[in-house]
C-alpha cells in the first residue's frame, strides 16, 4: 500500500503542475477567438430591468448594466444577451415593442445603449438582443395604421371579420375560432375602430404580426440589420413557434383546434392541442432567412460570425430543423431547455444521463452544429427551487462540463431562488390574468427579483426605497460580495473555475461519454493538457446517500485523479489525490477530476 501511495503522489507532482499551469493561463484566454467564437461560448442573460438601477428608480437601467460588466469579465462571460430593451408600453415588461428603434427611457438612451456595448466589447465581451419578432404592442405605430386600414399597413396584422352572430343585439360578430391565448382566454380580440378581430397569441396588448405578408418581412429584417449596424453579435428570437398559423381556407376561415382533454378551463392554453398556431413549416423558413440576413452582414462587412438563438420548447424533431440542413443553414443556438422541462429535485443519474444523450442523440449529422445547454431563463422557477440548494454546484458543473453552449441566468451563479410574492405585488400580465387563486401557477416573477450584489439596502441592486419587484428576503446570506469573500468555499467561485475551464481546457472532439454509477453521473471527455492526453470527469452524485465509486471500469489504466473543482459541500479537499479504483462521493457532492495518461508505475520508489 505504502509503495502504491508514493507512485500516486510521486506522479501527481507532475500532474499538479500541469494542471495548475493550465488553469492559471486561462486569465489570458482571449474570449473573442474568431475561429468558431461561440462554439464553446459561455453565455449570460440579463434581465435588465432587476439587473443593476443607477440612478434610484428602482428599475435597472443599461447605465446599471454598464457599470457592472466588470463582474461579467471577472467570471470569462463570451457574452451577453438582454432581454428586450426597446420602447414598450410595459404591458408584458418589454416583450409588447412600440418602436424596435429606441431604447425604453426607463432603461436609458441610444447613447447609453453605446456606451454599454463600447464597454462590453472593450472587454472582449459580445451583446445579444432579445428580438420580439411574432408580435408588437398594440401601441406601435404599424398597428394603429393597419387598425385604420391605412394603405400598405391593412395586412401588417392578423384580421378577421368574425363570424356571425345572430344572439348579438349588438351585431358584433362571434370570433373567429376557438384559439386560446397564452395568457388565457380567446386569442381574438375586437376591434371597435376597424370593426373586425386581431390574433394575439399572447397579451390582448400583443397583436401578431402577419408574416405571410411579404412587407412585415421585410420591415423585420431591416430591424435586424439596424441592430447589426449598431454592433450587436445576433439575436435571440423570442417565442419562434408561434409566428405562423395555419393559412384561411378558400372561404378565409380558421380551423378550430382539438380539445386537449387535459382540462375543462377553455380559458386555458392547454385546453386545445395548438396544431393550427405552433410549428408551422413556413416557420423554419421564416429562421433560415433570419440567418441569411446575418451572413450577408457579415459577408458585407468582414465582421465575425453573427449568431441567432431561438426560443422554443417545440417536439425535438422540430427543435432540430432550426439548426438548418446541409443546404441551408439556420440558428446556431436552437435553445436546449430539456434541462428544464425533463428533470426536476426528483431525478436520477439516469435521467440526467438520458436528458444529455437526447439531444446529443438527435442532433444533425453536420460539423457546423454543436449542442447547447440552458439551465434556466426569466421564465423559469430558479435552479436552486427546482432542484435544491444542494444541486446548485452540480448543475453548473454539469452545464459547464459539457461540450458546446452554456448559457446563465444572472443569479444562478450565486444560488438566487425564487422569491414569494403576494398577488397585490404580482407584475406578470399571465398571473395577474389568471387571478388570486391560480396566479401561483402562472407567475413569472419569482425568479424576476432584483440582482442580490451584497448586504446593503435591496441587496445593492438601488437606492430606491420601492424597487419594482421585491428583493430576496435572503439577499444578506446570497449576494456576489459574500460570495467572493468566501473566495473557494461559494457557488460563485466554483462557477468561476468551471468557465476558466471549459474555455482553456484543448478538449478532443466527439469524445463525451457519459455513464451512471448507483445514483452518480458520470461525465468523462479526453482533453490534451499540457502536451499530454489526459482525462477530464465530472462526478455528480444526484442522490442522498454516500457511494464509492471505481473509474477504472472506463479506463483501467489509469491509477489516479486529482480532484480539480469541488462543490461547496464535497467531502473532499481541493488538489486532492485519488485512487481511481474507489472514490468516495458524498450525498449531492460534485466535483471535476483529472488524470494524466501515464503509469504511476514507471516512478515507484
Amino acid at each position: 500500500m505504502r509503495n502504491k501511495l508514493c507512485a500516486v503522489y510521486s506522479v501527481l507532482f507532475v500532474f499538479w503542475l500541469g494542471l495548475g499551469n493550465f488553469l492559471a493561463q486561462s486569465a489570458q484566454h482571449d474570449k473573442r477567438n474568431d475561429n468558431g467564437w461561440w462554439k464553446s461560448a459561455v453565455f449570460y442573460q440579463i434581465y435588465p430591468r432587476s439587473f443593476m438601477d443607477s440612478n434610484g428608480d428602482g428599475i435597472g437601467d443599461l447605465c446599471g448594466i454598464t457599470s457592472r460588466l466588470g463582474y461579467l469579465d471577472l467570471h470569462n462571460i463570451t457574452g451577453f444577451w438582454l432581454s428586450p430593451i426597446f420602447a414598450s408600453p410595459m404591458a408584458d415588461f418589454g416583450y409588447d415593442i412600440s418602436d424596435y428603434y429606441k431604447i425604453q427611457p426607463e432603461y436609458g438612451t441610444m447613447a447609453d445603449f453605446d456606451a454599454m456595448l463600447k464597454k462590453a466589447n472593450d472587454l472582449n465581451m459580445e451583446v445579444i438582443l432579445d428580438f420580439v419578432p411574432n408580435h408588437t404592442s398594440d401601441e406601435h405605430e404599424w398597428f394603429k395604421k393597419s387598425e385604420l386600414r391605412v394603405p400598405g399597413f391593412e395586412d401588417f396584422y392578423i384580421w378577421h371579420p368574425g363570424r356571425p352572430n345572430p344572439n348579438d343585439t349588438n351585431g358584433q360578430p362571434l370570433a373567429p375560432c376557438n384559439w386560446v391565448s397564452f395568457f388565457r382566454g380567446s386569442a381574438w380580440q375586437w376591434s371597435k375602430t376597424r370593426q373586425e378581430y386581431y390574433l394575439h397569441q399572447f397579451s390582448v396588448k400583443q397583436p401578431d404580426l402577419n408574416y405571410r405578408n411579404p412587407a412585415v418581412v421585410e420591415a423585420m429584417k431591416d430591424v435586424m440589420r439596424f441592430w447589426l449596424g449598431r454592433g450587436v453579435a445576433g439575436f435571440r428570437i423570442d417565442a419562434v413557434p408561434t409566428l405562423f398559423e395555419v393559412a384561411p381556407d378558400a372561404d378565409g376561415q380558421y380551423p378550430d383546434e382539438p380539445l386537449s382533454g387535459n382540462t375543462n378551463d377553455p380559458d386555458d392554453p392547454g385546453y386545445l392541442v395548438h396544431i393550427y398556431t405552433q410549428d408551422r413549416n413556413e416557420t423554419l423558413d421564416m429562421v433560415y432567412q433570419w440567418r441569411a440576413v446575418l451572413d450577408e452582414f457579415q459577408q458585407q462587412y468582414g465582421v465575425r460570425e453573427r449568431i441567432i438563438m431561438a426560443e422554443t420548447y417545440s417536439p425535438i424533431d422540430i427543435v432540430m430543423k432550426y439548426y438548418g440542413n446541409e443546404t441551408v443553414p439556420g440558428a446556431q443556438i436552437p435553445f436546449n431547455f430539456h434541462f428544464i422541462t425533463d428533470l426536476n429535485k426528483d431525478s436520477t443519474a439516469q435521467d440526467f444521463l438520458n436528458t444529455i444523450n437526447y439531444w446529443i442523440d438527435h442532433m444533425p449529422p453536420m460539423d457546423s452544429v454543436v449542442p447547447n445547454w440552458v439551465l434556466g431563463n426569466h421564465d423559469q422557477h430558479r435552479v436552486a427551487s427546482r432542484f435544491g440548494e444542494d444541486m446548485i454546484d452540480s448543475m453548473n458543473m454539469i452545464m459547464l462540463s459539457l461540450p458546446g453552449v452554456a448559457i446563465t441566468y444572472n443569479g444562478e451563479e450565486i444560488g438566487m431562488d425564487d422569491v414569494w410574492i403576494s398577488y397585490n405585488d404580482t407584475v406578470d400580465p399571465a398571473a395577474c390574468n389568471a387571478g388570486p387563486d391560480r396566479y401561483q401557477y402562472t407567475t413569472r416573477d419569482p425568479e424576476r427579483t432584483p440582482f442580490q450584489w451584497d448586504s446593503s439596502k435591496n441587496a445593492g441592486f438601488s437606492t430606491a426605497n420601492h424597487t419594482w419587484l421585491p428583493v430576496s428576503p435572503n439577499y444578506t446570506l446570497v449576494n456576489v460580495e459574500k460570495q467572493l469573500k468566501e473566495n473557494e468555499n461559494s457557488h460563485l467561485h466554483v462557477y468561476r473555475r468551471l468557465v476558466e475551464m471549459k474555455q482553456k481546457v484543448s478538449y478532443i472532439p466527439h469524445t463525451l461519454a457519459t455513464f451512471v454509477q448507483d445514483n452518480v453521473l458520470i461525465i468523462l471527455r479526453q482533453a490534451n493538457i499540457g502536451g499530454t492526453l489526459s482525462s477530464v470527469y465530472t462526478i455528480a452524485n444526484i442522490g442522498n446517500q454516500q457511494t464509492t465509486i471505481n473509474l477504472t471500469l472506463y479506463e483501467p489504466s489509469l491509477k489516479v485523479g486529482l480532484l480539480a473543482i469541488l462543490s461547496v459541500n464535497s467531502v473532499h479537499e481541493k488538489n486532492e489525490p485519488v485512487l481511481m479504483d474507489s472514490i468516495v462521493v458524498g450525498p449531492k457532492e460534485s466535483f471535476v477530476l483529472v488524470a494524466y495518461h501515464i503509469q504511476p508505475e514507471v516512478v515507484q520508489i
